[in-house]
Formats: C-alpha cells, structure tokens, sequence
C-alpha cells in the first residue's frame, strides 16, 4: 500500500509524483523547520516540473484546510477530557500552538497531496528523464 508506485508513497515520502524518487523539497523532513517552503524547481530524476504553470499550488491551500481539521479536532477532544469548560482563548490558544507546530508538515503535505491529484506514476520515467509540463 505504501510501496513504490502508489499515490500514498508520493505523497507521505514527499517525492516526484511521475517517478516517485526525485525529493519534492530541498528539505523533505516532514516537521522540520529548516528551509521547509523551499520546493525544487523540478524532480533531479525524470526532470519533472514541478510546477508546471504560474499560481498551480492555490488549489493546494483547500487541501491545507482540510488537513488543519484533524488537529483541531483533537484539540477539541483533548481539551473536553482535562477541562469542564473550554473557553474561546483557551481553544484559539491550543489551536494556534498546534498549528504551528505542524506548520511544515500540512504545508508539505497539502503540496504533495495536490500535485498527486495531477500527475501520475510513470515507472519508466527515471529511465527517460524529460521535462513535461503535466
């Protein structure tokens, strides 16, 4: 399920959609901080663009706000369990904390994830590197 060739590996291991071994990110560590916006131009592998067409990754941003749901559920829940009430700074106050600390990783992500949806696993691709646009 999470082998080479699935869209789940692409996405999780943060590597090229088409070839699924060039590195998305100069640094693909889900929850580092450390340069964690700067994405590769394209895939060093099959020279896939990764993005193919100015302002690609907006879509992306839904992805993010999806993704943001989970932890806000869990500090919701998490909060419920230790508290009698939860007032509305004590929530917005664990969420923004949550969320930044999960910056990177919903932000890496949520890319991922959306440049998946787009393109697919070529298993030839790493053999014959050329650049493609979609």
């Amino acid at each position: 399920m999470l082998g080479k060739g699935s869209k789940l590996y692409s996405v999780f291991r943060l590597k090229c959609p088409r070839c699924h071994e060039g590195n998305l990110f100069e640094n693909n560590s889900l929850l580092s901080w450390s340069n964690f916006s700067q994405m590769k131009d394209q895939c060093p592998v099959c020279q896939q663009l990764y993005e193919p067409e100015p302002g690609y990754y907006y879509g992306a941003m839904f992805v993010s706000y999806a993704l943001t749901t989970g932890p806000t559920l869990g500090i919701v829940a998490l909060m419920m369990l230790f508290s009698d009430e939860i007032t509305t700074w004590m929530f917005v106050g664990a969420l923004v904390l949550a969320l930044v600390l999960f910056l990177p990783a919903i932000f890496k992500l949520s890319r991922s994830i959306w440049i998946n949806i787009f393109i697919s696993y070529d298993p030839t691709a790493a053999a014959t590197p050329q650049a493609r646009g979609h």
